[in-house]
């Protein structure tokens, strides 16, 4: 019998066809489907992610087909976001263990600490704490870590599992000196320490956007994304509260994607610097602690 695929470039076509005809939703690590198939078929067969080429004409075993056409079926029928199915993530050279337990990470404060916060931040080498609330699967406080090399790092769930996860990613980094992970709600489990930096990437969904949110979006855990009516719920308290745990010198940093408008509305008074990332100037959002209410 001939197989209908013999080739990389065969069973890379038909992912790309499959999930265009699945009307698929990205944005959990890929934008468009072609990109999603590529990262799938190449992590399916255990070949280097950035290496497509090379590989596109080799032809694949009979057992090595029927691996790659069950994700590419998975994907487009379950609508599972592919970070899911590998049970990896990728932030700006770093590989995180991701599975349901969190949402995929996909935060612009990464972004933003490759240059450890400049110039907001003066010397990141003097940062000597750092705070991340809703750590979620520990990325950002591992970025942070490496933007901050003098830093200790604290980061806080509400989740003990999503602190499971975190716990593996920061013990594949070795960074269990540095970084201490609490379980509790915000600022409650900490001990009156003061920080320098203070980071989140907080629940942000408003309601209306969460009714409308594609398939893919309603495999993450519900409780790392809504936010309220308004999607500010979360980051209200953060504001509010702040102060009493930054120095006098620190800042916050706070990601809420497309809510810019609900943040002006709640914190229209405050001076909010936005700070530009790859999606913009209205995704994220920093306050030095001498701006915030006491």
């Amino acid at each position: 019998m001939t197989l209908p695929f013999s080739t990389v470039r065969d069973v890379l076509r038909f992912a790309v066809s499959r999930f265009n005809q699945a009307e698929l939703s990205f944005g959990h690590g890929s934008t468009n489907a072609y990109d999603e198939a590529a990262y799938l078929v190449l992590h399916t067969l255990h070949l280097p992610l950035d290496l497509l080429d090379p590989f596109l004409d080799a032809r694949l075993t009979t057992s090595e087909i029927d691996a790659v056409l069950n994700v590419i079926e998975r994907r487009a029928t379950e609508r599972v976001p592919a970070a899911y199915i590998t049970q990896e993530a990728w932030m700006h050279g770093l590989r995180f263990h991701i599975d349901e337990r969190v949402i995929v990470p996909r935060s612009f404060i990464g972004e933003l600490l490759q240059d450890g916060l400049q110039p907001y931040v003066e010397d990141p080498e003097q940062v000597g704490a750092v705070l991340e609330l809703c750590t979620g699967s520990g990325c950002l406080a591992i970025l942070a870590a490496h933007a901050f090399p003098n830093a200790d790092v604290d980061a806080v769930d509400l989740s003990a599992p999503a602190l499971e996860v975190a716990t593996r990613n920061v013990s594949d980094y070795q960074l269990e000196d540095r970084i201490s992970l609490f379980e509790g709600d915000l600022f409650a489990p900490l001990a009156g320490r003061r920080y320098d930096v203070i980071i989140s990437n907080p629940p942000y969904v408003n309601a209306t956007a969460m009714q409308a949110l594609p398939a893919e979006y309603k495999h993450e855990p519900e409780m790392a994304l809504a936010g309220g009516v308004d999607g500010m719920d979360i980051v209200r308290r953060i504001v509010a509260e702040a102060r009493n745990w930054l120095t006098d010198d620190g800042v916050l940093v706070v990601e809420i994607g497309n809510e810019r408008h609900n943040v002006e509305a709640a914190f229209g008074g405050l001076d909010l610097v936005w700070l530009s990332t790859s999606a913009g100037d209205d995704n994220v959002f920093l306050i030095q602690a001498v701006d915030l209410p006491v």
